[in-house]
């Protein structure tokens, strides 16, 4: 039996990155999307809910504010960009408490202590640990060609969007082709290596070789830098530099 899923966020690039987590897990399954409180009090008073995922910044109720109004909440689990409210959630009794960008391996860990009260099994593969990297590396995992490929962080340099696809270069193998958005992948990167230059690009600041205020430079290719994007470009260059 796999466990409902109620996932609660203000942002749809979050809720994407939660929905592509769960899709890997045989034991989970997504009842609902809600982008605020009230929408998720209204499921819960409609349908059974075995897990939550809750954001706790939201606009007309905060996620810790809303989980103090239910009488018999499921299961919590926090997700949240903000480590300073790490204690009230715990004052709160949640599973476990997630800070943005979740990497996959981190979300099994905390799916998993919920799956083991259910005696649920985690068929989720993790595979074994490459002696020629830290354990503490960051990595991701992709479905592709029937099969979850794991990604280095390390090694990504750059990711271009297609539509409702994106593709991955990296230093090590062939582009990789993903079908997710580049929004959905935006939140899932650490936003201090990687920056988004314009709406079809992403880059990684340790493969920037040049940039200007209109350009950068990765992997000899030349990429367009978005007048949106400007800000969040010097930012993370200049802290990288």
């Amino acid at each position: 039996m796999k466990l409902r899923c109620l996932l609660v966020d203000d942002e749809p690039p979050a809720l994407d990155v939660l929905e592509l987590y769960i899709g890997l897990v045989e034991g989970l399954t997504v009842a609902a999307r809600c982008e605020n409180a009230l929408q998720a009090f209204q499921v819960l008073q409609q349908q059974p809910i075995d897990l939550m995922f809750l954001d706790i910044s939201m606009p007309k109720l905060i996620g810790t504010d809303f989980l103090r109004t239910l009488r018999n909440p499921p299961p919590v689990i926090i997700t949240t960009a903000y480590r300073e409210y790490a204690l009230d959630g715990y004052d709160l009794d949640v599973v476990d408490y997630l800070i943005k960008p979740i990497p996959f391996d981190r979300f099994l860990r905390a799916a998993g202590k919920v799956l083991k009260t259910v005696d649920t099994p985690l068929t989720a593969p993790l595979p074994e640990k490459e002696p020629s990297r830290s354990t503490e590396a960051g990595f991701l995992f992709f479905r592709a060609d029937r099969k979850l490929v794991k990604v280095m962080t390390c090694d990504i340099q750059y990711i271009e969007s297609r539509k409702d696809y994106v593709q991955i270069f990296t230093t090590t193998a062939k582009p990789l082709v993903v079908k997710q958005t580049i929004s959905a992948l935006e939140a899932m990167l650490p936003s201090d290596q990687f920056v988004r230059v314009h709406r079809s690009f992403i880059v990684a600041a340790a493969h920037v070789s040049t940039y200007t205020p209109r350009h950068v430079e990765v992997a000899r290719q030349e990429f367009p830098i978005g007048r949106f994007y400007q800000k969040d470009v010097e930012r993370v260059l200049r802290v990288s530099s």
